[in-house]
């Protein structure tokens, strides 16, 4: 009885945390599909009253959005990139080679993973300036890419530590090279660790705001957070809140879509059987 009931009450929390979790969420859908006059109603009304798709559509009547997530998938898809082909070899060396210094140096790796890209946000727009490279996506990748190095590193390393050593050193008896142990061994094994961090790196340069806003001036190179910070109303004291739930919405569909796509691949246990006890 007593089993029971802590099993309800442990669903009870688990289901409060995700309402609590996914309400911000839920409520901009809401709104999103809100006829106009409801979106400003006093007092605010739960449910629409029809399904209206005028704020979707405004979006786009508005702003060139579909460029926006054009300029922001390619950006987050590159930078990510950048970010693992940088990080993945610095990962296992600090993971299987004994290097001085090495504790230290996976400290001040996560040292930087914490600063705010706020704080650097002067020196790296004085550096992209000088190189002529401001209003360039190839450019806001690269720091994007630069900035997630250090957790990318922090993260595979510890991963890299778990995977047997026992798989390296019967392929180093065949012949491979560091190289080739890489490529062929530890990177298909740590599949679920790259799908991982790969999730994160794309989610924080999807998210990102004030580096692009200095960067990018042009409004056929503007991103996504870009794009709904200009959403206008009728005038300058309207805020154009349906607009902006349904630019919210939109934003997130591509991040849910990854964040499924990596977790059917995660949990389909790449690296079951791979040693034999």
């Amino acid at each position: 009885m007593k089993r029971a009931a802590c099993a309800v009450v442990f669903a009870a929390a688990i289901a409060g945390l995700l309402l609590f979790s996914l309400a911000p969420f839920l409520w901009s859908v809401l709104t999103s599909l809100k006829p106009e006059r409801e979106v400003f109603a006093v007092p605010p009304t739960w449910l629409p009253s029809r399904i209206a798709l005028e704020s979707y559509a405004g979006v786009f009547e508005q702003r060139p959005f579909a460029l926006y997530f054009a300029n922001s998938l390619l950006v987050a898809a590159l930078s990510t990139l950048l970010a693992l082909s940088a990080a993945a070899p610095a990962a296992y060396a600090l993971a299987r080679f004994r290097l001085r210094g090495a504790g230290p140096i996976e400290q001040t790796f996560l040292l930087f993973a914490l600063f705010p890209s706020a704080v650097l946000l002067v020196p790296l727009y004085s550096m992209v300036r000088d190189l002529g490279v401001a209003n360039s996506r190839l450019a806001l990748a690269a720091v994007h890419a630069a900035l997630n190095l250090p957790f990318a590193v922090w993260t595979l390393t510890s991963f890299f530590r778990e995977l047997p050593v026992e798989i390296e050193d019967a392929a180093r008896v065949d012949g491979f090279s560091r190289l080739q142990l890489l490529a062929r061994i530890v990177l298909p094994l740590s599949a679920p660790a790259l799908g991982a961090t790969s999730i994160l790196l794309f989610i924080f340069s999807w998210n990102e705001f004030v580096l692009a806003l200095a960067f990018l001036t042009r409004d056929d190179l503007r991103t996504v957070p870009l794009g709904i910070s200009m959403l206008t109303g009728v005038s300058v004291y309207e805020v154009p809140w349906g607009r902006i739930s349904a630019a919210v919405v939109l934003t997130t569909l591509p991040v849910v879509a990854a964040v499924l796509g990596f977790q059917r691949w995660i949990v389909s246990g790449l690296t079951a059987g791979a040693v034999k006890g």
